[in-house]
């Protein structure tokens, strides 16, 4: 690709060859945060933008706060992967990417720098002001492909982007006892806990078993929502948190 115009008005542009057409025309309407996972951010923003690596995104934030944008807004970019929310399936041509820099869990999960998170508020508020995306259309990377992603972790700041208005976001309910399912269990209570995730848009079987599949996107949602313990087991904590965010959202489809 040429060089083009940022859409992001204080980005610096570096063009990957890594894009398609988004299907059918369609208008972006969901915001998806990476983080990279690599040692070094050069070598991340240097794989995204070769052909070799047939991954891409539209922005790259590094830990200086420094913003690239690699691919305009109005092309499919290669970052989600084999994934799905709410029953779509290409979310790459329904999606933004944004790729943080950071090594991520295999590095032991450092913390995002502050300057870093400062520029992906202000990005993501100018990304979402204009295209009109919806708070509960911001999600990880682990939100919309919970058997393979991890990221951008539990140490991302999902609640303090909130706070900037990016987002959708209750104060999780704190960790403690009550009753709790984990994998192996069956039955209606399950089934209940399925439903409740896959309405709120997670992509699994409602079958009332509690498998790895269904323990993987509890995963999910814990590194995003309640981060204080991810480890796949639908406490009360976990539960009435899931609640609480379905309670809150505009519309349940």
């Amino acid at each position: 690709m040429s060089e083009f115009k940022p859409d992001f008005k204080s980005a610096h542009v570096r063009s990957s060859p890594n894009y398609g057409e988004r299907k059918d025309g369609r208008k972006p309407d969901m915001l998806i945060l990476h983080y990279t996972g690599m040692s070094t951010a050069q070598a991340a923003l240097d794989w995204l933008c070769t052909e070799e690596s047939q991954v891409s995104s539209h922005y790259f934030v590094d830990e200086a706060g420094l913003v690239t944008q690699i691919l305009p807004e109005s092309v499919r970019g290669w970052h989600a992967g084999q994934s799905c929310w709410k029953g779509e399936t290409d979310i790459n041509s329904a999606s933004i990417g944004i790729e943080i820099a950071n090594p991520g869990h295999e590095a032991g999960s450092p913390p995002f720098e502050d300057a870093q998170i400062k520029s992906v508020v202000a990005l993501c508020r100018d990304i979402i002001d204009r295209n009109g995306i919806a708070a509960e259309r911001v999600l990880a990377h682990s939100d919309i492909a919970p058997m393979r992603k991890q990221d951008p972790g539990e140490r991302f700041p999902w609640g303090l982007l909130n706070g900037e208005g990016i987002g959708h976001w209750v104060e999780p309910l704190p960790v403690g006892g009550g009753r709790f399912f984990q994998e192996g269990d069956a039955g209606q209570p399950v089934e209940a806990l399925q439903t409740m995730l896959a309405l709120y848009g997670y992509a699994l079987q409602v079958d009332g078993i509690y498998n790895a599949e269904t323990a993987a996107a509890v995963r999910a949602f814990q590194r995003h929502f309640r981060p204080a313990r991810v480890d796949g087991i639908a406490d009360a904590s976990t539960i009435g948190t899931l609640h609480q965010l379905l309670s809150s959202l505009p519309t349940v489809a």
